[in-house]
C-alpha cells in the first residue's frame, strides 16, 4: 500500500505546519505513516477511524479546558498517526490540547490559519502513485460522514477542482451558487442552466439532464429536497452543475460522482433542518396578525419561538413582508408551498447592497400564498435612503429561471411590503404586501413583483384616465380641509404633507428637508391626520393623497 510520512508533510514549507507535540520523541515519529487524511469535527469520532489517519479538526468540538482529553484518548486508541489543529476558530491551538496530546503519546501539528485542510489533503494524495479516483472517492465519503451539520461541502468539491480539474458546483434552482468551483458561474449561465434544469424536472426527464450554454455542455444532478414530482419538491431541489458529458464518464469516476452527490443530499437535509425553527416562527407571526393580540404584545409572544430562542433575539426585528400567489391557468393554481419554497431561495442575495441571508428569511402558507417575512437593517439615518428589498431585482430573477417552467399559460404574483419598523405597524404592512400583490396579478408580465415604489408609479398611471372633473372633486375633498386650515391658521399642513410623501415617509429625511426637529413633524402629520380623518400609516391613504396632490389642486 502506497504511504506518505508525517516527516515528508512537515518538511514542505507551502504548508507551513508546525510540529508542537512529538519533537522530543526519537525519530519513529516522524517516519509514521499517513494513509487518509479525514476531517473531524465531532467530540466522538472513534467509529471511522481504522488506523494510520492524519486527523484534520477545526477544534469546533472544543471549548474549555478539559474537553481534549476525550478526544485525544479516542484517537491514540484508534492508533492514529497524528493530530492536526487548525488555528482559525480560536487563533491558536489550546494548550489543554498540547498537554493532553503529550500525555496521550500523539504528535500533535498545528495548521496556520493561511493553510486550509483542503491544501494537507491535497498534498497527500498527490503523493499517491497514479490518479486514485477510487481514493478520492474513500475520502469524499470520509467526508460525508464527518461533516457536522453546520458545515458546507465546499472543501471536498474544491478539493476535487484543485486535484483533478473537475469543475463541480451546487446551485439552488433559481441559481444561487450554494457551493463549489470558483470563481462561480456567470449570473445569465447560472439562471439559464437554472431554468433549463425546471423545466427538465417538469417534463419528467431522465438525469443527468445534459444542457449547452454557449459552447459549453454542462450535466445537472438533482439533489432533491424531497421525493416525488411535487412542484414544491422541484423548486426546493438543489442541483449539482458539472462542466463535463457525466454519462460517459468511466465507472470509477461516476462512483466518485455518486459520493459527491450523498454528501451534497446530506448537506441539503441539514439545510432543510435548519429552517423548521424559522417556518416555526413565520406560521406564529402570521396567526399572532390574524388574531386580536395588541401590537405591543407580538414580540413578547414570539419571544417564545424556537427561532428566537436559537438567535437570542427576543425584541422587534426590522422585516419586510412577501407575499405571493401564481397558477398554471385561470382554474389551477400553483400549490402556495411550492411558492414558499422557491421565494425562501430566491430572497437570499450575498452579493448586493443590502444581503439577506438564510437566517433572515421565515416562511409559511397561508390559502393559496406563500407569506414570508425578510429581515432588513435599520436605516443608516443622515438622510440616506432606508435598506429595503429590491423588488425589481426579485422580478428579473424570477423571470430568468421560471419561464420555461411555468409553461405558456402560467404566472406568478408577488407583493412586497414597505419596511416595518415596529410592530404596531405590522399588521398594516402585511395588508400593504396583499394590495401590491393585487396590482402585480394584474400586470402584463408573466412573473411581477411589485412593492410601495412601484404601487405608486401604477396609481400615478392610472390617473389621466379618470376624468378631470372627477380627479378635481377628489382632490378638493381629501385635501380641502388642510388648505382651509393653512389659510385660516397661516401653516404650511399640505407642504408638509407633500414632502413627507415625497421623502417616501421618512421621519428623518422629511424632517431635515422642513428644518424641523422630527417631534415638531410628528405633531403635523397627526394635525394633518385628525383634519382629513386619515391614517397616514396606512399604504392606501399615501397613494389617495398622493394622486390628490398630483391632480393638481391645491
Amino acid at each position: 500500500m502506497a504511504i506518505v510520512l508525517l516527516r515528508e508533510l512537515l518538511d514542505i514549507d507551502e504548508l507551513g505546519l508546525l510540529l508542537l507535540v512529538g519533537r522530543d520523541a526519537d525519530d519513529r515519529v516522524l517516519d509514521r505513516a499517513i494513509r487518509a487524511v479525514p476531517t473531524i469535527d465531532l467530540a466522538d469520532p472513534g467509529r471511522f477511524l481504522t488506523g494510520g489517519e492524519l486527523v484534520l479538526t477545526e477544534l469546533a468540538w472544543w471549548r474549555e479546558d478539559g474537553d481534549a482529553e476525550g478526544f485525544v484518548r479516542i484517537l491514540a486508541r484508534a492508533g492514529v498517526t497524528a493530530l492536526a489543529a487548525g488555528e482559525a476558530a480560536h487563533g491558536f491551538v489550546p494548550d489543554d490540547l498540547v498537554r493532553t496530546c503529550r500525555r496521550h503519546g500523539l504528535p500533535l501539528v498545528a495548521v496556520k490559519p493561511e493553510t486550509s485542510f483542503t491544501t494537507v489533503t491535497e498534498h497527500v494524495l498527490r503523493r499517491l502513485p497514479g490518479r486514485h479516483d477510487g481514493a478520492l472517492a474513500a475520502v469524499v465519503e470520509r467526508h460525508r460522514q464527518l461533516l457536522t451539520d453546520c458545515s458546507a461541502p465546499d472543501s471536498v468539491l474544491e478539493l476535487l477542482q484543485r486535484s483533478l480539474g473537475l469543475d463541480v458546483r451546487v446551485l439552488s434552482a433559481t441559481g444561487r451558487q450554494i457551493a463549489g468551483a470558483r470563481p462561480p458561474l456567470h449570473a445569465k449561465t447560472a439562471m439559464a442552466l437554472a431554468g433549463r434544469y425546471l423545466a427538465a424536472r417538469r417534463a419528467s426527464e431522465a438525469a443527468p439532464h445534459r444542457v449547452t450554454v454557449g459552447d459549453r455542455l454542462y450535466s445537472l444532478v438533482p439533489v432533491s429536497a424531497a421525493a416525488g414530482p411535487s412542484a414544491a419538491a422541484e423548486l426546493g431541489d438543489w442541483l449539482l452543475v458539472v462542466e463535463a458529458d457525466t454519462p460517459t464518464w468511466p465507472a470509477t469516476d461516476l462512483e466518485l460522482l455518486d459520493r459527491i452527490v450523498e454528501l451534497v443530499t446530506d448537506a441539503r437535509s441539514a439545510h432543510e433542518r435548519a429552517k423548521v425553527a424559522l417556518n416555526d416562527l413565520a406560521r406564529q407571526f402570521l396567526d399572532l396578525l390574524h388574531g386580536t393580540v395588541p401590537p405591543e404584545e407580538i414580540p413578547v409572544r414570539l419571544s417564545s419561538t424556537a427561532q428566537a430562542i436559537i438567535s437570542q433575539k427576543y425584541t422587534w426585528q426590522r422585516c419586510q413582508f412577501v407575499v405571493a400567489e401564481g397558477e398554471w391557468n385561470e382554474t389551477r393554481p400553483i400549490p402556495a408551498a411550492a411558492l414558499r419554497v422557491l421565494l425562501e431561495e430566491a430572497l437570499i442575495q450575498t452579493d448586493c447592497p443590502m444581503p439577506v441571508s438564510r437566517e433572515d428569511v421565515a416562511a409559511t402558507v397561508d390559502g393559496e400564498q406563500a407569506v414570508l417575512f425578510v429581515l432588513v437593517p435599520e436605516p443608516p439615518g443622515d438622510g440616506l435612503p432606508e435598506p429595503a428589498l429590491d423588488s425589481a431585482a426579485l422580478q428579473r430573477r424570477l423571470a430568468a429561471v421560471l419561464a420555461r417552467w411555468l409553461g405558456p399559460t402560467g404566472s406568478v404574483s408577488i407583493g412586497v411590503s414597505p419596511p416595518v419598523g415596529a410592530p404596531g405597524n405590522a399588521r398594516r404592512a402585511l395588508e400593504q404586501a396583499r394590495t401590491a400583490l393585487r396590482v402585480a396579478a394584474d400586470g402584463p408580465e408573466r412573473v411581477t413583483v411589485r412593492g410601495p415604489d412601484e404601487l405608486t408609479s401604477h396609481i400615478l398611471t392610472l390617473l389621466p384616465l379618470i376624468p378631470a372633473e372627477t380627479r378635481q372633486a377628489f382632490a378638493a375633498r381629501l385635501l380641502g380641509p388642510l388648505r382651509d386650515y393653512d389659510s385660516r391658521h397661516q401653516t404650511d399642513l399640505l407642504a408638509t404633507l407633500e414632502t413627507f410623501l415625497e421623502c417616501d415617509a421618512s421621519w428623518t429625511a422629511c424632517a431635515a428637508e422642513l428644518h424641523l426637529h422630527v417631534n415638531s413633524l410628528r405633531h403635523r402629520i397627526a394635525r394633518i391626520e385628525q383634519l382629513t380623518g386619515r391614517d397616514l400609516a396606512r399604504l392606501e391613504t399615501k397613494l389617495d393623497f398622493l394622486a390628490a396632490l398630483r391632480a393638481g389642486v391645491r
